[in-house]
């Protein structure tokens, strides 16, 4: 195990520096004028001054001396000035990721867990109306788009029959949250409010997030169910599931010890892949609600075509995601013993 962990860690370094090559290598289709708002706060006021910026960071250098020049920048934490955050980009992304991460969190639980069941639900019943009706229901949760979705369950929920509203907050609330008077531990609207005792908040903040996260419940719920199906029902033709079912064991004990365990190894990985994205926060999910996090921040930048924002945002979800898929390679060898071998 710890061979092949170590192996994967000395791949990390080199993924990585090709992450950023694909970063940089998309500035380079900008021009050095709008290179340069990675160095300025404001919009430089005559054509001089931007001249000077351009000649002071060597901007129409070659694009080696440049890259490396931004890689030591990176390195450093500085991935230029966000004009929508109105603050460094590093420093705008530490501002919105605790709501990501929050939504990420409360979505995490119905996402896999229910997922999961469906999966197995399904597979135990192959073939008979239960497992037609859930096909049916995967089907259409994975040809549903999002944003229509989304707009859906406001339309119900929120503009009709009024219980969930959109965004983090109530006005109310929010007023409480930005007063002198509470104190910000984290970021996350229902941890901090517990910390604050203040459960009135708590229970606000919840109602904001029940309709972000069945959103995304129900749109990953169709990718989770049918990779559980699938892989459920080749674990239950496996001679070892029917070696242990002619050894008179209980089906039930069948299916807990043996059929499931195993089939629950390619449910791991994708349900690694399906956090991952959560982390970054889910730009349309986020941009239909109101839901300022990462992506509705990503959403704002890109509509005024703030480059630099976008371009450190990606930068982040990409290293998040190589990250990530450290993490997933990790726990799928620890499940499955055979991938260490290879």
């Amino acid at each position: 195990m710890l061979a092949y962990v170590i192996r994967r860690l000395l791949i990390l370094p080199i993924i990585l520096f090709g992450v950023t090559l694909l970063i940089f290598g998309m500035m380079s289709f900008v021009d050095p004028g709008q290179r340069a708002s990675l160095y300025v706060q404001a919009i430089p006021k005559g054509a001089g001054e931007l001249d000077e910026i351009i000649e002071k960071y060597g901007l129409d250098d070659p694009m080696y001396m440049q890259y490396f020049r931004w890689l030591n920048g990176v390195l450093h934490g500085d991935l230029g000035f966000s004009k929508t955050g109105k603050a460094p980009v590093l420093q705008t992304i530490k501002r919105f990721i605790p709501a990501s991460f929050e939504l990420a969190l409360w979505a995490a639980v119905p996402l896999i867990w229910v997922g999961i069941q469906l999966g197995v639900i399904s597979a135990l019943h192959h073939n008979k109306p239960i497992d037609q009706v859930l096909r049916v229901f995967a089907i259409v949760g994975w040809s549903f788009p999002t944003f229509v979705f989304g707009l859906l369950v406001l339309m119900i929920f929120y503009a009709k029959l009024d219980w969930f509203p959109a965004g983090r907050l109530s006005e109310w609330a929010n007023v409480v949250v930005l007063s002198a008077e509470f104190t910000r531990y984290t970021g996350m609207n229902t941890l901090d409010s517990l910390l604050n005792l203040r459960l009135d908040i708590f229970w606000d903040a919840l109602r904001h997030l029940v309709l972000p996260v069945i959103t995304l419940s129900y749109v990953s719920w169709a990718l989770i169910l049918r990779v559980t199906r699938s892989s459920m029902l080749e674990v239950l033709r496996a001679d070892y599931v029917t070696t242990a079912r002619a050894k008179g064991l209980r089906e039930g004990a069948v299916i807990d010890k043996h059929a499931k365990p195993n089939a629950l190894i390619p449910v791991a990985t994708v349900s690694g892949i399906v956090m991952i994205g959560l982390m970054s926060g889910v730009v349309i999910t986020e941009t239909v609600f109101n839901y300022r996090g990462l992506g509705w921040w990503v959403a704002h930048s890109a509509g005024v075509l703030d480059v630099i924002s976008v371009l450190g945002f990606s930068l982040f979800y990409g290293v998040l995601v190589v990250c990530g898929n450290l993490v997933v390679d990790v726990m799928y060898a620890y499940l499955d013993p055979r991938v260490r071998l290879e």
